[in-house]
């Protein structure tokens, strides 16, 4: 039963504290579509997302005012489009373009799933497949592509990291008048989640059913309120805290998801309590590490703090809902976060320690902007890098990094709205192509033979 006093702090944390739910996002089996071309595929993708998701937008916005909780996101993800593109691979770019028409048909914001899974070997068609990625993100608006390279039970596809890393050049180069925009609709995973309703990493596992709702909450700025309410606490009462403030976000989660669900006729899949920033001041992950305690984000201690606070947020968000799932923690997207920019920008973070920050908080590298002229081979060899964090951890890490075209250390890109600006970090100068040259696979860690 709800007393005056939750409804008032409920309030509080929406109009001052940025609470809201991220995003509602509407996963779609493509697989019925399947069919023996691309035109008959690519009109029924398009039938069938329409069809679907015709409700996701009037009942979001209806949730909304009904609960009063702001809805800033309706996304649609899919069935790994590569999966029902293999009998014409080389014409894959027209179920890219139909999936985009769908996606702007609806009115939703974003749209996932152009995606393969190579994580332990890499076919002929899903190869063509990941080479039309380029061309089709530069040449739609809404459509978002991921690439699943490695996981702690195969190892790392060497040979799809080092093809990715050609990827991320070329979409850069194609939407170079947008100083890569592309390369901000493409992530690289290793242990890619089935359920996630984040973009731009968001797709339909073929274990999930035929239509589902996943609601992904946010409320960095809550978190930062709470922690600022006791200025004198130590960790442990710091931790109680943060997952308290959690429990009560993830509730808001998981009504509003529940409520979709029934409405649109889908199942509830999960709530992905992650803490996802946006640039606007106040919400911010990094802000609430400077406020547990450190003067600018990036110095030492960073790490820690940020591992009780992804842990707190976990245990908080796991008592509040029946399913949580997703990728369920703290996100250190650099250009999403006004913290993460200006830390950045006064040189007092740089990529190295992000990547030690990806060890213990959700997914990896996002939205991180490298000068244009950084080589394919090291774009495969940080990808690398951050896969081999997420495979020994037996966690998903990923990588979303923009070369800029013509763009060097010291400038900026800035891609407005939620993506936010990035200045341009600088990355190591010495080469690793030969070890990316190798290919082949690297190992699964000794840890995975666990049957």
């Amino acid at each position: 039963m709800f007393n005056k006093y939750d409804v008032l702090e409920t309030i509080n944390m929406i109009e001052r504290e940025h609470l809201d739910i991220r995003t509602i996002t509407m996963g779609i089996s493509l697989l019925p579509c399947a069919a023996g071309t691309a035109e008959k595929t690519a009109a029924k993708v398009y039938d069938r997302i329409c069809s679907q998701a015709e409700n996701l937008v009037k009942v979001a916005e209806a949730l909304s005012t009904e609960y009063g909780i702001p809805i800033v996101n309706k996304r649609v993800s899919v069935t790994p489009a590569s999966i029902i593109c293999a009998p014409f691979a080389a014409r894959s770019a027209k179920i890219g373009r139909a999936l985009d028409d769908a996606a702007r048909t609806l009115g939703i914001d974003f749209l996932g799933g152009y995606s393969a899974l190579v994580h332990k070997g890499m076919a002929d068609y899903e190869r063509t497949f990941i080479e039309t990625i380029p061309e089709v993100l530069a040449t739609t608006e809404k459509l978002c592509s991921s690439v699943n390279i490695g996981s702690s039970k195969s190892g790392i596809n060497m040979d799809a990291v080092r093809l990715m890393g050609r990827i991320v050049k070329d979409t850069a180069a194609r939407t170079a008048e947008s100083d890569g925009f592309g390369c901000a609709k493409l992530v690289v995973f290793c242990n890619a989640v089935e359920d996630n309703p984040f973009m731009a990493g968001a797709f339909h596992g073929v274990g999930e059913s035929g239509t589902v709702i996943n609601v992904g909450v946010s409320g960095p700025g809550v978190v930062q309120h709470a922690i600022e309410s006791i200025p004198d606490a130590d960790l442990t009462e710091l931790a109680e805290m943060i997952k308290r403030t959690a429990f009560k976000i993830t509730r808001a989660g998981q009504l509003v998801a529940r409520e979709a669900a029934k409405r649109l006729g889908a199942e509830f899949g999960i709530v992905d309590l992650s803490l996802a920033p946006t640039p606007a001041r106040g919400d911010s992950v990094a802000q609430i590490l400077e406020e547990m305690g450190l003067e600018s984000v990036g110095t030492h201690g960073t790490t820690a703090c940020l591992a009780m606070l992804n842990d707190a947020v976990k245990k908080g968000g796991v008592m509040a809902s029946s399913r949580v799932g997703g990728l369920s923690g703290a996100f250190i997207p650099v250009s999403e976060d006004i913290g993460m920019i200006e830390a950045a920008e006064r040189g007092g973070l740089c990529i190295d320690k992000l990547e030690a920050m990806t060890a213990v908080c959700s997914v990896g590298l996002d939205m991180i902007a490298i000068p244009g002229d950084t080589p394919a081979d090291t774009i495969s060899a940080i990808i690398a890098d951050e896969a081999a964090i997420g495979m020994i951890n037996n966690k998903t890490t990923a990588v979303r990094v923009i070369p800029a075209p013509g763009k060097g250390v010291g400038d900026c890109v800035n891609f407005g709205g939620l993506l936010g600006r990035a200045p341009i970090m600088p990355v190591h100068g010495e080469s690793s192509s030969k070890f990316i040259a190798r290919g082949g696979l690297i190992p699964a860690p000794i840890h995975s033979n666990k049957n």
